[in-house]
């Protein structure tokens, strides 16, 4: 079939007609008013030439004339990737000849370097890819444009954006002119620009339609002719909106705060993985008598933080919390709506749980006990660890039996006093030292105190690793020319030379980035990451690079700079002096085990992980599963229903696993939204540019220029010695990399947490919630960074190396 009349298209016909005419076509069928048209099919592409006495034939049923030849791919349109503008349109063509030629044009952007790069960024294999071509009649239009039924620039649900122009609307596609803006909100009055208040009235009532019909944000192009008819030219789903909170019955609107940036990790959690951190999150919460409404928004873990910013009581506190618990860019998205009326004070009902009056007396010990004698403290954690490390684990026989477990495990998800208050216990003392020092110590200086930490578990496996590259050395050439993934499959299969990583497995092999999702892979089934990181540190050649010396220059200067600012608080200030020189001393012996808490979890993840892979077996044996590590993409109580009752979910998977990819690709993730999808960061104003520097928060001591290495995926990336690593964030299983980097730039993250703290400790300076610094940034570019200052400083004149 080499041509289908537009009102001839039925539903699921995308891989014949392709995004765009499946659009209108879907459209047509909605009863909106589309101009008439045809198709010329992805098997007249296939088939290599244009059909031309059909094309001329249906050309002529539409009365000739002026019509609009556009692209319609198989890959375009779709719900995330649109290719607007990746593959062409000609407007405005007359006669056969020009009609034929233009449908040619057409199927050759195909291949354009645009289209082909805009395919490879968003996974879609080549060879995949079919081009269909929509010819329609055009529409002589005095004003015309573009209607987005969501803001595609805050996220904003609540209102409708237009951008109008007179005459046609590819001027505003193009850019080519300066169109008339509007937000439509339902108060369309005043006359203004090209568009009247009737018609902004019902271009929001058509977007809304439809919208409504389909389910999905539209991004719709319109004209209208010279009598006033409104004609709809195209609409398609908004691709790059980050996914809405889930409706809520609570009074509005709600504030989200996203928790995963905290523990270093923006890509998006496998369904099993979300299922998890929700109980054990809300585990967490609970032994600290604290109760957040935990909700998943793209993949992502948020919390409804709506109740304690209103609340008269808590709101200034919960915006220092955000400094310390969730970051600086955080803590500003938070700050911004204090001033909001819609969250202002309102005086609610004080409810105290159980939880809560049973924590204040065990959190006061537990501070005091560890403050008071921190190498008892150190000494528990570091037993309880161990004792967890080592604890043999009995797998029951039946897959019941095992889901029964895996489920009773999930409710009992608690960190053990013994590792608790240690852990909060140096947390606190780093964050206090900034007001007890103020006035005395710049931030500079405390982040030096901060650096060189001992007793981090994070840093005691780097280190660790480092061990295992200089034994490795032998082998340089071997670890270093093959590629990472055939040196874990040969690691597997146990035909690697003996230079430690066994041993290094054993003991680390629980591990992996993005380790706190129980859907992941960790370094013992997938040693790959690890053949990359020791390829890495098989480049330092400056013994002075050395990991372990950078560790031990870092803890001499803190110790240096503990006894300096020590001398100064007591000159200053003896009493606030002698309790900030007790609190400086206090978090070189506690700080460095805020990673052991992580560690506790990731035991208990290790053995959830390894019954839900043997339940997946077990189902895939029976054909219920396409594969064992498909469990991962259901949660615990459709799994309970897969086990019990057996229905055929293969196909949900399929799809959770194409979402799943898709939001992996995903760039940037809003650290707070509205409940209406509002990006809170869009409403601040922007800061002031040089166009030379990026603007962020220092986080850890020191200046150095170096290359910007640009790094999405840890896995399988080179970094130079003294390159500067540039990342959306890291997690442990990032930190790594840390050993040969030069400098470190994060888009997210807070002080305190994993990435900055390994940083400092190595003494590599820091930079962190530096927007879209991944973007910004060219990979290979000189940069320096300042962790004193808070500064990224561009080389603009600085070629990229690749």
């Amino acid at each position: 079939m080499n041509l289908l009349e537009l009102t001839a298209i039925g539903c699921g016909r995308h891989d014949l007609v392709g995004g765009k005419a499946a659009g209108l076509a879907g459209l047509i069928r909605l009863g909106e008013r589309v101009p008439d048209g045809f198709c010329v099919t992805t098997e007249a592409y296939a088939n290599g030439r244009v059909p031309r006495a059909e094309v001329l034939a249906a050309y002529e049923r539409l009365g000739g004339g002026p019509v609009a030849v556009r692209s319609s791919a198989t890959a375009e349109d779709l719900p995330h990737a649109s290719f607007a503008g990746q593959q062409d349109t000609y407007l405005g063509v007359m006669g056969g000849a020009a009609l034929i030629e233009a449908i040619e044009a057409c199927w050759a952007s195909l291949h354009s370097e645009r289209a082909t790069t805009y395919r490879e960024a968003n996974g879609i294999p080549h060879d995949s890819v079919r081009m269909a071509v929509v010819v329609q009649r055009m529409v002589d239009a005095e004003v015309a444009g573009v209607l987005f039924t969501a803001d595609p620039l805050t996220g904003s649900r609540s209102a409708s954006v237009v951008d109008a122009a007179p005459g046609l609307g590819t001027a505003v596609v193009d850019g080519a002119t300066a169109a008339d803006h509007y937000v439509l909100d339902g108060a369309e009055d005043g006359e203004r620009g090209c568009l009247t208040p009737a018609r902004r009235k019902e271009l929001r009532a058509a977007g809304q339609r439809i919208k409504d019909l389909l389910g999905v944000e539209q991004d719709i192009e319109w004209a209208y002719d010279h009598d006033g008819t409104l004609w709809l030219l195209q609409a398609r789903p908004i691709t790059t909106l980050f996914p809405a909170p889930p409706s809520s019955d609570k009074p509005g609107p709600r504030l989200y705060v996203e928790f995963g940036h905290v523990q270093g990790m923006l890509q998006p959690a496998t369904p099993m993985g979300m299922s998890t951190l929700k109980s054990m999150l809300a585990g967490m919460l609970a032994a600290f008598g604290l109760t957040v409404e935990i909700v998943d928004i793209g993949a992502r873990l948020y919390g409804d933080l709506t109740d304690a910013l209103r609340d008269p009581s808590t709101r200034q506190r919960l915006v220092k919390l955000m400094a310390v618990d969730f970051g600086p860019r955080a803590q500003t998205a938070v700050e911004h709506l204090l001033d909001d009326p819609r969250f202002a004070p309102r005086k609610t009902p004080r409810q105290r749980t159980a939880a809560a009056l049973k924590t204040g007396p065990k959190a006061v010990a537990g501070i005091l006990g560890a403050l008071a004698r921190p190498a008892r403290a150190r000494a528990r954690v570091f037993g309880e660890l161990e004792r967890l490390r080592r604890q043999p684990v009995a797998d029951p026989a039946t897959v019941t039996e095992l889901l029964d477990l895996v489920e009773r495990d999930a409710e009992q998800s608690t960190l053990a006093g013994a590792i608790t208050w240690p852990v909060v216990s140096g947390l606190a003392v780093s964050a206090t030292l900034p007001s007890l020092l103020k006035g005395i110590a710049s931030e500079d200086e405390i982040h030096t105190v901060l650096g060189g930490m001992p007793y981090n578990v994070t840093i005691e496996m780097n280190l660790a690793l480092w061990e295992v590259a200089r034994r490795a050395e032998p082998h340089r050439e071997l670890l270093i020319g093959t590629p990472p993934s055939d040196l874990g499959a040969a690691q597997l299969a146990g035909t690697l030379p003996d230079f430690g990583l066994d041993a290094f497995l054993e003991r680390y092999g629980t591990r992996s980035a993005a380790e706190v999702d129980v859907g992941v892979p960790r370094w013992a089934e997938d040693p790959a990451p690890v053949f990359t990181m020791l390829a890495n540190y098989l480049r330092v050649t400056d013994p002075e690079q050395a990991p372990d010396r950078r560790f031990r220059r870092a803890a001499e200067k803190a110790e240096s700079m503990l006894t300096e600012l020590s001398r100064r608080a007591r000159s200053k200030h003896p009493v606030r002096g002698r309790l900030a020189a007790f609190f400086l001393h206090r978090s070189r012996e506690l700080s460095g085990l805020r990673e052991a808490g992580k560690l506790v979890g990731l035991y208990s993840l290790r053995d959830r992980r390894r019954r839900l892979l043997l339940i997946g077996a077990e189902l895939h044996a029976k054909g219920l599963l396409a594969g064992p590590d498909d469990v991962m993409f259901l949660d615990l109580v459709e799994l309970r229903t897969v086990v019990e009752t057996g229905p055929d979910v293969r196909e949900t998977i399929a799809t959770r696993r194409a979402e799943y990819e898709r939001e992996r690709r995903r760039r940037s993730v809003p650290v707070a939204l509205l409940s209406d999808g509002t990006d809170v960061e869009t409403l601040l104003p922007a800061p002031p540019s040089d166009g030379r520097s990026l603007v962020g928060v220092g986080a850890a001591a020191g200046r150095v220029t170096g290359r910007a290495r640009v790094v999405r995926d840890p896995s399988a990336v080179v970094i130079e010695p003294g390159e500067i690593l540039v990342a959306p964030t890291t997690d442990p299983g990032w930190t790594p990399l840390f050993l040969t980097a030069g400098g470190l730039v994060t888009e997210t993250g807070a002080v305190m947490a994993h990435g900055p703290t390994v940083a400092r400790e190595y003494g590599i300076p820091a930079v962190i919630c530096v927007p879209a610094a991944t973007t910004r940034i060219r990979n290979g570019q000189l940069i320096t960074v300042d962790g004193a200052m808070g500064t990224i400083t561009l080389d603009c004149e600085d070629a990229p190396l690749g």
